[in-house]
């Protein structure tokens, strides 16, 4: 008689083979004849990789399927998670103590931590000697200031951890010998920690790839010094975020994120130091109280005069945020832009505002000169939130008369617009411009998904299949 875990097995044989194999090997080896024992065929590689992927109760369960079965559970990197779990001590205590390693993923996120620290730091002791190679440990419930034990700073085979709502252990005493040797992803959310605990991790992370920080629960300064970083990708207020050294850094992408859930800070200084790779950069929001940009020892104010000493030529993708009705806010746009010659798409985000100070016509952007990467390199635009305002409108204008190599531009509209007509009058306005490059393309759409401004999405803002990460629409 089939078991439970025998129909678990068979259903997930079935999914993997629609996915390998073609539609008539399909239908030929997965006809479903219960009585025959097809799942027990399979190669050795294939049946570890099917017990690896079962819930860690339901994987322990196939040793009683058959003697072909029998020891494919000990041999395969287990994942555990304890929600798959019920008396989740005595289980995951049982589990570490029978499977000799090593564990591909472990989760810990749904139990009361602060009910079995003391076995949580001997767990982690144990999955640093077995060999864990993916960690994610959330303290989903309170108190959200519970101590991570220190156990967890010696796992050398761990590449990727995950970290929520902890309090960071002291990593001043820790032996030099510990922290993560082969860890190539790093998560933080929320995690109340000190800047040299941050700094010890970067140093002792010789081949960490990406750094992604959420919600840090205090003010805190982050000092880039890696030879490894590809991605630093940061929700939250910081005192500061400065690349001092990072030769292999490709992204750079900080927001704010939503209001309320970190403390709040005058001013984000972003200073842009040794990154000669850094190619996506944003988002920029350039208004009091959110960021200030610092390329070398320069600050970038409105009519810096920009030299190849504040110059960042490697960026090709860029996003900020602008308040077009605020003139200081307006003003910021040309330097900005000087510092990063080479951009070819650019984003903006129009940010509504209760105090308008002016607005700034048509007049002002051809005053302000030439700004090379709008006339010779950029290609194309997103510009969200549009209301149709002067200043926005007189921008656009500059800026289609301007570009020479365009050839897409998306226009987001604000939800703000009260009727179909309303849209229409500023709509025609924009096809009606004059165009330095008749080749562009215009498509005027509706406004974007606010839960995803600002690449609040980690997988998206991280994974390097997507290119341009800031486009949603």
């Amino acid at each position: 008689m089939e078991t439970p875990v025998f129909h678990l097995v068979f259903k997930f044989v079935r999914r993997l083979f629609a996915r390998i194999c073609p539609a008539d090997a399909r239908l030929f080896a997965l006809l479903p004849h219960y009585g025959v024992d097809r799942p027990s065929r399979l190669p050795d590689t294939l049946i570890g990789n099917i017990v690896s992927r079962l819930p860690v109760k339901d994987g322990a369960r196939t040793s009683a399927l058959s003697r072909r079965w029998r020891g494919v559970w000990r041999s395969t990197p287990l994942v555990l998670e304890d929600a798959d779990l019920y008396h989740v001590t005595s289980a995951v205590s049982r589990v570490l103590a029978e499977h000799p390693g090593p564990f591909g993923r472990v989760h810990f996120s749904s139990s009361k931590m602060e009910e079995f620290h003391d076995l949580l730091a001997s767990w982690l002791q144990i999955l640093a000697v077995k060999g864990i190679q993916e960690l994610l440990l959330v303290n989903g419930r309170s108190p959200h200031d519970l101590v991570l034990p220190s156990t967890f700073l010696g796992m050398a085979t761990l590449t990727r951890l995950y970290l929520g709502l902890w309090k960071f252990p002291d990593t001043a005493t820790a032996p030099l010998t510990s922290f993560f040797p082969n860890l190539r992803d790093l998560c933080l959310c929320g995690v109340l920690m000190e800047n040299s605990d941050l700094d010890s991790i970067l140093d002792r992370s010789p081949v960490l790839e990406t750094l992604r920080v959420d919600g840090n629960q205090f003010k805190l300064r982050l000092r880039l010094v890696s030879q490894s970083l590809r991605c630093v990708q940061i929700i939250g207020s910081f005192e500061e975020i400065f690349v001092v050294d990072a030769p292999q850094l490709e992204r750079l992408i900080h927001s704010q994120g939503n209001k309320g859930c970190t403390p709040d800070v005058s001013c984000t200084k972003v200073n842009i130091g040794h990154c000669p790779k850094l190619h996506l950069l944003g988002y920029l929001e350039l208004y009091p109280g959110k960021h200030m940009l610092e390329v070398g020892n320069t600050i970038i104010k409105a009519g810096t005069k920009v030299s190849p000493r504040t110059m960042v030529p490697s960026v090709r993708i860029l996003a900020m945020e602008v308040r077009f009705d605020v003139r200081k806010d307006a003003k910021m746009i040309p330097s900005v832009l000087r510092c990063f010659p080479s951009v070819e798409t650019l984003h903006i985000k129009s940010r509504n505002t209760d105090q308008p100070t002016g607005k700034l016509n048509l007049k002002f952007w051809h005053k302000s000169g030439t700004i090379e990467c709008i006339q010779s390199r950029i290609k194309r635009l997103v510009f969200r939130d549009f209301r149709g305002g002067r200043t926005e409108l007189a921008f656009l204008k500059f800026f289609f008369e301007s570009a020479l190599v365009l050839k897409g531009v998306v226009i987001l509209l604000d939800t703000g617009f009260t009727s179909v007509e309303e849209v229409h009058s500023k709509v025609d306005s924009l096809r009606s411009m004059k165009r330095a490059s008749e080749r562009f393309s215009l498509l005027v759409t509706g406004c974007s998904d606010s839960q995803e401004d600002h690449i609040q999405s980690f997988k998206r803002g991280s994974e390097f299949s997507f290119r341009d990460p800031f486009v949603n629409y």
